[in-house]
């Protein structure tokens, strides 16, 4: 029997919360700016889930919130992606799991869509 998903969007400048974060993902493509990897407290980080250097320019110079998800939905339906977040589902139903990202609204962004695929 699994348990329930339990998973957490943060910024990965907030300080680490050992006793609710669990695993702590840094789902970003690139490494934070100006953010210390002993600072981070970051456990892991799984490029195959990040979204695409190309999908993440697109989006930047102008494109939509509905066709980015869309787009990061596809790369995460490839092979390497999915075995990825077959193993990320497992680490969150077996204890906390914190996805983070550097973007100032987390609920809004490529974490919350992956948190949505974790948990479903």
């Amino acid at each position: 029997m699994t348990r329930e998903p339990v998973i957490r969007l943060r910024r990965v400048y907030d300080p680490p919360e050992p006793a609710a974060d669990g695993v702590r993902v840094l789902v970003d493509r690139l490494w934070p700016r100006g953010l210390a990897k002993a600072a981070a407290g970051v456990d892991e980080w799984p490029k195959a889930v990040t979204p695409s250097t190309e999908l993440r320019k697109w989006f930047h110079d102008g494109g939509s919130a509905q066709e980015f998800r869309q787009r990061y939905e596809a790369e995460l339906a490839e092979p390497g992606a999915v075995a990825e977040l077959a193993r990320l589902r497992s680490l969150a139903e077996a204890g906390p799991l914190t996805l983070l990202t550097a973007v100032k609204d987390p609920g809004s962004s490529h974490a919350a869509v992956l948190a949505e695929l974790l948990s479903g």
